[in-house]
């Protein structure tokens, strides 16, 4: 069963009001992994047809991982553009985690195959883009293109986290995805850190 057409509204509000405005071509921006203890930052931008809603599509951390993997191709297939970026650890490092997200969604606004009139961006600030942008306060459970842009970006993330649980082992990343889950911080304290962890978030860690 589809999306009720009251549930269909709510997550379309935002984006119809900006129509009305004059705005065709919307992206909605989000970051997954600026939490974690381990690995880079992703972001992803999308452009969504007007009225388009998969079944299910909600802000990515109340999805379960099995869902957002069914809503990834949805989204992507059906999107008009989207793109996913990162930025790396030796990034987060740099110029800390904050910056590095902003960095991570203007390069993925950067990628998108069309040129987006307005960008969207998930939380209370946004990057400065080449084009007018507006940040909407949880968004990613209010607007349409905002919640497939966390689904892109936290399950391209994950799968990336999966990779890299190839290489290191030890630390159990294929299941926390590098959060700082008790099984993550004995493993650190065992092993120490790998070239993957922020070294900066580890400063409170006994040994």
């Amino acid at each position: 069963m589809g999306r009720s057409t009251r549930e269909k509204a709510d997550l379309w509000e935002i984006e119809n009001g900006l129509h009305a405005e004059g705005f065709r071509l919307i992206c909605g921006v989000d970051e997954a992994g600026r939490g974690p203890l381990a690995g880079p930052v992703c972001a992803a931008a999308v452009i969504l047809p007007t009225g388009f809603l998969p079944e299910g599509l909600d802000d990515s951390k109340k999805l379960s991982e099995k869902k957002r993997e069914q809503l990834f191709p949805v989204i992507c297939e059906n999107a008009l553009a989207y793109s996913v970026a990162f930025a790396s650890v030796e990034e987060i490092e740099e110029i800390n985690i904050l910056q590095a997200a902003m960095l991570a969604m203007n390069r993925a606004i950067g990628g998108l195959s069309l040129q987006p009139e307005l960008a969207l961006i998930d939380g209370n600030r946004c990057p400065e883009t080449a084009m007018e942008s507006r940040f909407v306060i949880g968004g990613d459970g209010r607007c349409a293109s905002i919640a497939a842009a966390s689904v892109l970006a936290k399950v391209s993330r994950d799968r990336l986290m999966k990779e890299l649980a190839e290489k290191y082992p030890q630390y159990g990343f294929e299941k926390h995805k590098g959060y700082g889950t008790r099984a993550h911080y004995e493993a650190l304290r065992r092993f120490g850190p790998c070239p993957i962890h922020r070294m900066s978030f580890l400063k409170s860690i006994q040994p």
